[in-house]
């Protein structure tokens, strides 16, 4: 394998051409994906005319002939392809935590004549979904508790006839690990658990069907793959067989079945519409709709195996160029298993990624000691890899970075 190699695939790429979708500043090879997505150029002129024309011109008369108000349901039958959702069964709405706490909520709801009384986790998911599964707990009565596992492999026996709900990340922040979705919403179905699944490093990345596992809901970002923006609303996921019974404690207007009616007590609006709260973040609902246009010019299969390749080059070339230091391979090497982001830890790994960052190679890290590099299939190229390999190669070879680099409130 030479740079003339990774040229030539590029040359053959047949996403190739997306990436003039994006604008990528020169000089910069952008593996942060899985954490912010690119701009797509569509998005400037987007958001222009939502300031200038729609808000600045039209004021309020936009939340009719602009769309704004349909524009949660409108964007999540845009993105409802992508996760294996139907039209009707998503809306682009809040943050990913609030909606985990909505999904949350309803799940143990649906649970409530039961004896059920434990939601499991793993111990290694990302931290904000724990924290909600416990706040949550925190307030409901009649003791319910957070169980965490501590290995994949704890799983199955974890989720008894104690589980109500089983909530789990599809593809691990950190290692990249790749559940089985299927087979864990089986699982949880067979032990009469619900699952809740977290998208944010799925959606966008790696084909999903929500129907064919059998989940029962799932939310997630549009910031990463989807590339929304940063802090873009996030969505949630609620089949038509919940619907009807989904109820959560964030009772807000929008979701109300007559929010101009401005009756003081809550009905709740029929379909997916519960799932939403208060008024939306117009303006960065519309980058998000600038995000999944681009999907549409292409399918979740051609990304996967770009994906796919992608990463086994990368693992392949640090293996080999990068042999003698002190790195250690923590995403699985298996497809089936394998997100789209790679992972390696080293010693000093917040210091090196620093300085590769400083050389033009934009990754981030996350503790313990682990270098994260994302995979965007939309805009990452083959050259990229060899050339961030390269990079990574010389910082290392020459011990190139600083242990005493001081770290900034973001890593």
């Amino acid at each position: 394998m030479t740079r003339e190699d990774c040229v030539a695939r590029d040359e053959r790429d047949p996403l190739g051409l997306l990436r003039n979708a994006f604008d990528l500043p020169e000089g910069v090879i952008y593996l942060d994906g899985n954490s912010l997505g690119a701009r797509p150029k569509a998005a400037l002129a987007r958001a222009t005319d939502v300031v200038a024309q729609e808000w600045g011109r039209d004021l309020i008369k936009s939340w009719n002939t602009a769309g704004w108000f349909d524009m949660p349901r409108r964007l999540g039958d845009m993105l409802a392809p992508l996760i294996g959702a139907a039209a009707g069964e998503v809306v682009v709405t809040d943050t990913t935590s609030l909606n985990l706490f909505k999904a949350l909520a309803a799940a143990v709801k649906l649970q409530a004549s039961s004896a059920r009384r434990v939601i499991v986790t793993e111990r290694s998911n990302f931290p904000t979904d724990i924290y909600m599964a416990q706040g949550l707990a925190s307030w409901l009565e009649r003791g319910y508790t957070v169980r965490l596992v501590d290995s994949v492999d704890e799983i199955p026996a974890a989720v008894d006839q104690d589980c109500a709900v089983l909530m789990l990340t599809h593809v691990n922040y950190r290692t990249g690990y790749q559940h089985d979705m299927a087979a864990l919403s089986a699982h949880a179905r067979a032990q009469g658990a619900l699952t809740v699944w977290d998208l944010a490093h799925s959606a966008g990345a790696v084909p999903v069907d929500l129907h064919a596992a059998g989940a029962d809901f799932a939310v997630g970002c549009t910031y990463k793959y989807l590339n929304g923006g940063p802090g873009a609303p996030a969505f949630i996921w609620v089949p038509q067989r919940h619907q009807a019974a989904f109820v959560h404690p964030l009772s807000g207007w929008w979701g109300h079945a007559a929010p101009f009616d401005m009756a003081p007590d809550f009905a709740p609006c029929s379909g997916i519409g519960r799932a939403l709260c208060g008024t939306q973040p117009v303006v960065s609902l519309a980058m998000v709709e600038c995000g999944l246009d681009i999907f549409a010019r292409t399918s979740m299969q051609d990304i996967r195996a770009k994906s796919l390749e992608l990463t086994d080059l990368f693992i392949e070339l640090v293996e080999s160029r990068c042999d003698g230091h002190p790195l250690e391979l923590v995403t699985p090497r298996e497809h089936a298993r394998r997100g789209s982001h790679v992972s390696f830890t080293h010693p000093h790994g917040y210091a090196v990624m620093q300085a590769l960052i400083e050389r033009g190679v934009i990754g981030d890290y996350r503790e313990p000691a682990i270098m994260r590099f994302g995979f965007t299939p939309l805009y990452t190229g083959y050259a990229d890899v060899w050339d961030a390999v390269a990079i990574l190669k010389d910082i290392l070879d020459g011990q190139a970075y600083d242990i005493n680099t001081r770290r900034g409130a973001v890593t």
